[in-house]
């Protein structure tokens, strides 16, 4: 028997209350299913406006990569807009940008993901150029060998022409010694000029195919809109012979704690104080969410707690940030940065900072500070329901990583569970931590006004580059 529509609202209306009940604190109410090809696909609606975002995520990245091959991952990501079978180079940007969209592209260390915004009703057409390039994928020398160059010409503006880029680069090296983690997404220089089409559609087959890849769309659609079109459109792909991963390895401690390095293009000094700690998947037990809110909690802008310290009560520190991502297959890095105030000097901040972390680990933070963190973070998922991009990123990350979809729709329950103790014990480990390094970037004093002014057009180019 057939409902009526006002029967199957009633009955949609329900299943949504149950599902709100079993899911205390969701975060985005997705649909999640697998074709028979192994492509996985999220749906979350959002009718906000009436937009699609289409993000296509593989299971592959720089940490994939072997020695000899190293930037690869993202020399590929370059090629996949340089034309298939049916679409000439250059031609998949140019349709997005006639129909009034947007796309882009990133390859990090575990994944590599390409997204698309467009008006709700060019979804299939997003989605059939997106199946194209998944199996159409042409990589002609004639092509490829030009776009080389735009990727040596963009490590050469990020990093080997950027003071901050050659400071990040260093400071990871010798904090992950030999590990996938230490060396650039893109690759070093002798290693990248060595990467041919050859190679390139070698790591296309190995690891570009339905089975290893995830789709999210969100936006002004329905899920049996996009259970009909996924179906019709990527359901057709073959499956690919793909490897199981690589595990990632531990990190090996490094052989240093303290780096230094000047430069010329620098005018004001930074810290940074890094260490490697569990991510999601590294974790013996739920220690990554402590870590997050003690991020939260030592940082969130001016309500943090060494911003207060450091930059409101002592006067040392302009900025104060932290950062810790726990989505990586292997360990994560828990950053503290800070930029000295005018004439204070990096050594009295860096004294300061190590006082406050030890003295706040002796202590131990207070259970209201830590609760107004956890409400912190709470709140941005509730945010992230009205994001048209932030379901792809989060899903995205989290499948890539080895992660599920109730990781993510369960994170604002893990995070509430979170005591002040755990946070307490995350930064005793933290204090304790012997994978550490101190690093500064300093201005060269022996550098005339000239010589910096020489150096500021090359490092403030557009680059231009994706």
């Amino acid at each position: 028997m057939r409902c009526s529509f006002l029967q199957r609202s009633f009955l949609l209306a329900l299943l949504f209350a149950l599902l709100t009940l079993q899911a205390h604190a969701a975060v985005f109410y997705p649909t999640s299913f697998t074709l028979s090809n192994g492509l996985q696909v999220i749906v979350v609606p959002n009718h906000l406006s009436p937009a699609v975002n289409q993000m296509v995520w593989y299971k592959v990245g720089s940490s994939d990569e072997v020695p000899g091959k190293l930037g690869l991952a993202h020399y590929l990501e370059h090629l996949m807009f340089r034309g298939t079978s049916n679409m000439a180079p250059g031609e998949f940007s140019k349709m997005i940008a006639a129909q009034g969209g947007e796309d882009n592209a990133f390859t990090s260390y575990d994944y590599t993901s390409y997204h698309e915004t467009v008006a709700a009703d060019r979804l299939p057409m997003i989605m059939q150029m997106e199946a194209d390039r998944m199996q159409n994928l042409q990589i002609m020398p004639e092509t490829a060998t030009p776009e080389l160059s735009v990727v040596m010409n963009e490590r050469q503006q990020r990093t080997d022409n950027n003071p901050e880029g050659r400071f990040g680069e260093k400071l990871r090296h010798i904090l992950l010694p030999h590990h996938p983690y230490g060396v650039p997404v893109i690759g070093w220089k002798p290693e990248i000029e060595q990467l041919t089409a050859a190679k390139a559609a070698e790591f296309y087959k190995q690891h570009y195919a339905p089975n290893n890849a995830v789709v999210i769309i969100s936006g002004d659609v329905t899920p049996e809109e996009v259970m009909r079109l996924a179906a019709a459109i990527y359901g057709p792909i073959p499956r690919g012979d793909i490897a199981p991963r690589k595990p990632v390895p531990p990190a090996t401690n490094p052989k240093r704690h303290r780096f230094v390095m000047t430069d010329i293009g620098v005018e004001q000094a930074q810290l940074e104080f890094t260490a490697v700690v569990p991510s999601y998947s590294t974790q013996k037990n739920t220690e990554a969410y402590a870590y997050e809110v003690l991020s939260e909690a030592l940082d969130g802008g001016e309500v943090g707690l060494l911003y207060r310290r450091l930059a409101v009560e002592q006067g040392l520190a302009s900025g104060v940030e932290t950062n810790y991502d726990p989505d990586a297959r292997g360990d994560a890095l828990f950053v503290i940065a800070l930029t000295p105030q005018p004439g204070k000097t990096p050594q009295q901040l860096e004294k300061a900072l190590q006082d406050q972390l030890q003295g706040i680990a002796q202590n131990g933070l207070d259970a209201k500070l830590v609760e107004a963190a956890k409400q912190r973070l709470e709140r941005t998922a509730i945010f992230a329901r009205d994001s048209l991009m932030m379901p792809g990123y989060a899903f995205g990350m989290a499948l890539t990583t080895g992660h599920s979809v109730n990781d993510v729709e369960e994170w604002p329950d893990r995070i509430e569970r979170v005591t002040a103790d755990d946070v307490n014990a995350a930064l005793r480990d933290l204090v304790a931590n012997p994978h550490n390094l101190m690093a500064m970037l300093l201005p060269d004093s022996k550098a005339t006004a000239a010589q910096r002014e020489a150096v500021r057009p090359m490092l403030n180019r557009d680059m231009g580059i994706r």
